[in-house]
């Protein structure tokens, strides 16, 4: 081979390699920049709720949850990186760093999973107001404060009044924000529709990526039936019921899966099988998992429901999903539970390896029992799927600082 032609070579491997390298990224180095076709979802960990941030493969952003708890030690963790600004503006400041090298600074989608403080933001007395003076900046609405939202999805949009009316101050707090930046900035307000592909999808270059989809699974009780977007109501009517018998916040989660080729991830917020069995079959329809994690599948990520707690992740749910990694988004001393944690590990729940990180694991939670077949125990953890979704990796990144460091990597993970 000539001298020219070896240099010619060389000068592409040097252009092409960052967008097919990522990888090899090691421990110590920083994470490197989401290059189009990669697939990226951040569980970002602020120690006060659960918050992901997904760059999809043609650059469409989407954020779920942006959870800022109001509770403090000795129950819940401390705040990471630390106590000098509030865990929605630490969200905003990580979503800010990935889109450095983007042209547009902008959340295509925002989702509230359901309306707990965790997910979407407490406020009291001390939460201050944006400047606008329209609302108070805590969680999802500082983040939309920081950048600019283009369309916000989520369970009870435009009434908020079911199953009760939801008028509670955060709230109130929350409709004051998607009506001044409907107003003000433009942003999009949308009810999640269940058993749609189509409400979620690639704003930019969507014809490359015809292997790509997010298919609404589940809210308020409906859940797709696996035939077109056909669905039905897993709750029964409230006419029947007594009102000390609504379905709670948490049995009305938001529940999707995103496929990207042979990669599949389920996310179900808080989703619970809570009470299911205390009236035989006249309660049956309080298990929420069981037919959520049916219709939609294997899996290779899943998200565990509900942070790991007691009242989640049945072995039926676990036994439907199959995952190869399970992520825990735990900020407080009871996530996960020990019965949780058990089933999540053993074989006899499903046979198979698997791998489980989570963001936070206190003192408290390790002394009551042995946590050491957890893959990380704090930090954020990083999905990465290549190109393609033949193959993924998983980084956990140093929290206790913005540097964004790998602390350890994890593949590659091959779809099945």
């Amino acid at each position: 081979m000539s001298r020219i032609y070896f240099l010619f070579f060389f000068a592409c491997f040097l252009l092409f390699r960052p967008s097919w390298s990522h990888g090899q990224a090691k421990p110590g180095q920083t994470l490197p920049s989401w290059s189009e076709g990669y697939l990226d979802i951040h569980f970002i960990n602020t120690g006060k709720g659960e918050s992901a941030f997904y760059i999809l493969p043609d650059g469409t952003t989407l954020l779920v949850d942006a959870g800022e708890a109001l509770s403090e030690k000795p129950w819940a963790t401390d705040p990471k990186p630390n106590a000098s600004r509030t865990p929605g503006e630490w969200i905003g400041r990580y979503i800010q760093h990935m889109l450095q090298k983007f042209p547009e600074k902008k959340i295509n989608y925002a989702m509230l999973s359901h309306f707990h403080w965790d997910h979407m933001g407490g406020v009291d007395d001390s939460t201050k107001m944006a400047a606008s003076g329209a609302y108070k900046l805590s969680g999802i609405t500082q983040v939309g404060d920081m950048l600019p939202i283009g369309t916000m999805i989520d369970r009870g949009w435009p009434d908020y009044n079911w199953p009760v009316p939801l008028d509670d101050e955060k709230m109130q707090n929350y409709k004051r924000f998607i009506d001044w930046q409907s107003k003000h900035r433009g942003m999009k307000v949308e009810k999640i529709q269940v058993g749609r592909d189509d409400q979620l999808v690639l704003q930019h270059h969507p014809e490359k990526y015809p292997n790509f989809e997010i298919r609404n699974i589940a809210a308020n009780g409906e859940v797709w039936t696996g035939v077109g977007t056909n669905t039905r109501m897993q709750f029964p009517p409230l006419k029947d019921l007594s009102r000390k018998d609504y379905p709670p916040e948490n049995k009305c989660s938001i529940a999707f899966r995103l496929s990207y080729g042979k990669f599949d991830f389920f996310s179900g917020g808080d989703l619970d099988v809570r009470d299911a069995e205390e009236g035989g079959m006249a309660t049956i329809w309080k298990d929420m998992e069981t037919p959520v994690a049916r219709v939609t599948g294997p899996v290779e990520v899943c998200k565990a429901d509900h942070h790991g707690n007691y009242e989640a992740n049945s072995v039926n749910f676990f036994q439907a999903l199959r995952p190869r990694v399970i992520v825990v988004c735990t900020w407080g001393a009871s996530q996960p539970a020990m019965n949780v944690y058990r089933r999540m590990i053993s074989t006899r729940t499903y046979p198979g390896p698997r791998d489980i990180f989570a963001t936070n694991i206190m003192r408290e939670t390790s002394v009551a029992f042995n946590v050491d077949k957890l893959k990380s125990k704090q930090g954020h953890v990083v999905i990465r799927v290549n190109p393609g979704g033949d193959t993924y990796f998983v980084y956990v990144l140093d929290d206790s600082n913005e540097n964004f460091t790998i602390k350890s990597v994890f593949g590659p993970y091959k779809s099945r």
